[in-house]
């Protein structure tokens, strides 16, 4: 890097141009800082981190599709975190603002009983098909398999944790009472946001998170397997154009 620098002064100084003295020591020191910062964050894009960043897209998308893709971009447009290439469309203003109007959306159809599990039924086919397309942009730039199999890897997250949200929201609404849907919907705000964030900050513990809350979704579609069956029946009626269900 010195080099090069001493070589640009020097056709500077040929074509007329002085610079001060000391000019190639303190570009010399700020090329060396910014070296620095781009190593610092190149350090943080490591495997771990980003396979830890892929299940995060994926396995949050399933809960908040439209808040993982607003948070995402948002953290890679504010420099809070370097996005992969494949993921960098996320920063977008026209794509920041369609995901912030859509998160305002689901933030409210998803407090409202029986509104939230129509909102789920309506997004399921986006949901899991997004949760692996983001997954994959965090690999497809620079490999097709790593991106085939990080898509995979998404789609598998986003369908389990929807099934276990539809899952449980179906069991909740039978409640007459919507306290117990406002607490699930703002515990899901809450940890779509923690889970998205641990793994951007501690992938090798959001790795042993993610192991925790598949068997929690495991044991919660077990349990309230005949809520999984009316969720199951309201999809297909849904793409079928079949008539719904009623609530049990």
């Amino acid at each position: 890097m010195d080099a090069v620098i001493q070589q640009l002064l020097q056709w500077l100084h040929g074509m007329g141009v002085h610079a001060p003295a000391g000019t190639a020591e303190a570009v010399g020191q700020a090329a060396g800082q910014i070296g620095g910062a781009v190593d610092a964050v190149a350090q943080k894009l490591d495997m771990p981190s980003l396979l830890a960043l892929a299940a995060a897209l994926g396995w949050a998308s399933g809960f908040r599709l439209y808040a993982v893709v607003f948070l995402t971009g948002a953290m890679g447009y504010a420099g809070w975190i370097q996005l992969p290439e494949g993921l960098h469309l996320l920063m977008h203003p026209a794509v920041l603002a369609a995901s912030g109007f859509m998160l305002l959306v689901e933030f409210f159809a998803d407090k409202i009983p029986w509104v939230d599990s129509t909102w789920d039924a309506v997004n399921s086919v986006i949901r899991i098909p997004a949760g692996a397309l983001l997954a994959a942009g965090v690999f497809g730039a620079d490999s097709g398999a790593m991106g085939m199999a990080a898509g995979l890897l998404g789609g598998s997250l986003a369908a389990t944790s929807f099934a276990t949200k539809a899952t449980t929201r179906a069991a909740i609404n039978t409640s007459p009472e919507p306290f117990s849907n406002w607490l699930a919907s703002f515990f899901e705000d809450g940890l779509v946001v923690a889970m998205v964030w641990l793994a951007t900050q501690h992938p090798l513990v959001f790795g042993v998170v993610l192991l925790v809350m598949l068997l929690v979704s495991v044991v919660l579609l077990v349990v309230l397997f005949k809520f999984l069956k009316i969720v199951v029946r309201k999809l297909r009626a849904f793409l079928g154009g079949e008539p719904a269900p009623h609530p049990v």
